[in-house]
C-alpha cells in the first residue's frame, strides 16, 4: 500500500460542511412534514430557510472553487471500466475483490461515482434549489409572473428531490466503508491521504 494526497483542504471542508448541512435540513425537512415533533415547526422551519441559505452559499464557492481550479474534470463521465466497477459493487465486495478502479490525484472519482455526483450535481440540487426558492418566495410569484405555478407541485418536487438526496446519502454513507478497512475512505476525507495498492 502507498498513500497518495487525493482530497485538498478546501475538498474536505466543502464535504463535511455539506454533509452537516444536508444532514441537518433532512432533521428539519421531517420535522416541518409533521413526521416528529423536536423544534417546534416554526423553529424547524427558520433553521431550514437559515441552513439553506448557508448551503447555498457553500455550493457557490464550491462551484467557484471547481472551476477554478480544474477540478470539475473529476465528474466529467466515463464509461471506461463502468461494468467492472457495477459487478464489483453487486458481488465483488462480498468475496474480497480486488477493486477494478485505480484513483489517483487527477482520477479521484470511479466511472459510477462520477454519474452518481453527476446526477446530483445536475439534477437533485438544482430540483431542490430551484423547489426550494420558489417555495420561500412564494408570496412573489405573481410580481415575477409566476402566478400560474401550483404551489403543491413545487412542494412535491422539493419532496422528491429532497428524498433523491436522502437515497444518495445513504449509498454513500453505506459505499464508503466498503475500502481495504471499513473506515479507510472516510479517514481519507478527513485527512486527505488515500491508502492505495
Amino acid at each position: 500500500m502507498q498513500r497518495i494526497y487525493i482530497f485538498k483542504r478546501f475538498e474536505r471542508f466543502w464535504h463535511w460542511s455539506q454533509a452537516a448541512l444536508i444532514t441537518f435540513m433532512m432533521l428539519t425537512g421531517f420535522e416541518i412534514h409533521g413526521t416528529y415533533a423536536w423544534l417546534g415547526f416554526q423553529r424547524a422551519v427558520d433553521y431550514h430557510t437559515t441552513a439553506a441559505w448557508v448551503l447555498i452559499t457553500l455550493w457557490i464557492f464550491a462551484i467557484f472553487w471547481h472551476f477554478t481550479t480544474g477540478e470539475w474534470k473529476q465528474y466529467i463521465p466515463t464509461m471506461e471500466k463502468a461494468e467492472a466497477v457495477l459487478r464489483y459493487y453487486v458481488t465483488g465486495i462480498f468475496v474480497n475483490a480486488p477493486h477494478p478502479f485505480r484513483q489517483s490525484t487527477l482520477t479521484k472519482h470511479n466511472p459510477l461515482q462520477r454519474l452518481a455526483y453527476l446526477f446530483v450535481k445536475l439534477v437533485i440540487n438544482p430540483l431542490i434549489w430551484l423547489t426550494g426558492l420558489l417555495y420561500l418566495f412564494y408570496s412573489s410569484w405573481a410580481n415575477w409572473g409566476l402566478g400560474w405555478l401550483n404551489l403543491e407541485w413545487i412542494a412535491l418536487g422539493h419532496v422528491i428531490g429532497a428524498f433523491l438526496m436522502l437515497i444518495f446519502f445513504i449509498a454513500h454513507v453505506y459505499l464508503a466503508t466498503v475500502g481495504h478497512t471499513p473506515t479507510s475512505h472516510i479517514k481519507a476525507m478527513v485527512t486527505g491521504w488515500e491508502e492505495v495498492d
